[in-house]
């Protein structure tokens, strides 16, 4: 067995997409795909953002739906800071990463370092929710995003899931 396979990454909970306008692309999405419906929210900017051990600055807006089994994210990145972090995380296309649930993100976070796949930004949510984007591009293409399942992201989580259970196409991008 090799040294990785009793770690393995986790289970897949989101996947997540660069596009220039969250909301354009939800609706794109709603139409060619089915997905939704999505909450969209604005400038969600973190309260602490860290990058290369520095403070850093990620402003962005996102919209969360549901895609069969997988949440789906649209990610439009306004700008981050510096200019290393900008160049990982700000793109207008393409995956831009996939996100699991982890038991402990500190734990997790030094084991996707010792692969190979460091940290380039580790953040917190305005509502204490810690989250770190890891760079895996080199083997997986797009970024890894970790994060513990607390009571409010499960929440986040269960509200979209229930959404696209009873929804009929109709209103397919919302404000959250």
């Amino acid at each position: 067995m090799n040294e990785h396979a009793a770690s393995p990454v986790g289970r897949i909970v989101q996947v997540a997409y660069a596009v220039e306008d969250v909301r354009r692309a939800a609706r794109r999405f709603a139409d060619r795909l089915g997905a939704g419906p999505f909450f969209v929210r604005r400038h969600d900017l973190p309260r602490f953002v860290e990058h290369d051990g520095r403070p850093a600055a990620f402003d962005h807006s996102s919209a969360y739906g549901q895609w069969g089994a997988v949440q789906v994210e649209l990610v439009e990145v306004h700008g981050a800071a510096p200019a290393s972090l900008a160049a990982i995380v700000q793109r207008s296309s393409g995956l831009h990463h996939v996100a699991t649930f982890v038991a402990s993100i500190d734990a997790e976070q030094d084991r996707l370092a010792a692969v190979g796949w460091p940290a380039v930004m580790t953040a917190e949510t305005a509502g204490g929710l810690r989250y770190a984007f890891h760079d895996s591009r080199a083997d997986l293409g797009h970024l890894l995003e970790v994060y513990e399942p607390s009571p409010g992201l499960l929440a986040l989580y269960a509200t979209v899931a229930e959404a696209a259970r009873s929804w009929d196409g109709d209103d397919p991008v919302r404000e959250w």
